[in-house]
């Protein structure tokens, strides 16, 4: 019945430097075919999945937080090489909350996005 997740939606409070964050520094690429919504907003390409940004004043889903919470509120991306992934959060001096042992067979990290979104990573 269910094939997958197609997209989350994450608010953002400033869409260029979220851009920024989800291209440059993450490295997803941005899928141009976004309709032309009455809101701003970026969509992003994750395997078979999308991210979608959002600009949205009147949103309650914003944490202000930038603590990293790994039982907070989050969604989870496979990687294929977590060193990699750890190299490049270093040298964008992304705060990361790495680890390697814990109570499930994969190693995981986690980070925040420019607004406090709580991102996974693991492999």
């Amino acid at each position: 019945m269910y094939e997958g997740i197609h997209h989350v939606s994450l608010l953002v409070s400033d869409l260029e430097r979220s851009k920024h964050f989800y291209s440059e520094v993450l490295g997803f690429k941005e899928n141009k075919n976004r309709p032309a919504f009455d809101f701003p907003g970026a969509w992003y390409e994750v395997g078979n999945t999308q991210i979608h940004l959002i600009v949205y004043e009147d949103g309650k889903t914003l944490r202000g937080s930038h603590k990293i919470d790994s039982r907070d509120g989050h969604f989870a991306i496979r990687v294929q090489d977590m060193e990699s992934f750890i190299d490049r959060m270093k040298k964008h001096h992304v705060e990361l909350l790495n680890k390697p042992n814990n109570k499930t067979n994969w190693h995981q990290a986690f980070i925040c996005d420019p607004d406090g979104n709580i991102i996974e990573f693991n492999q």
